[in-house]
């Protein structure tokens, strides 16, 4: 995972795409939020996006 990371900053680095930083951020948290939280707290906010 920590692989990972360092190559997506890299990339990023090297290609001057430091807009996509925040994206990765957002999604990191939302992944963090599915994962550690129970299912009934997520389930609304899945059931809304399908």
């Amino acid at each position: 995972m920590l692989e990972l990371i360092t190559d997506l900053w890299a990339f990023m680095k090297e290609h001057k795409k430091f807009w996509l930083a925040p994206i990765f951020i957002v999604l990191l948290l939302l992944g963090a939020v599915v994962v550690f939280t129970p299912g009934s707290v997520v389930a609304p906010l899945i059931y809304t996006l399908f």
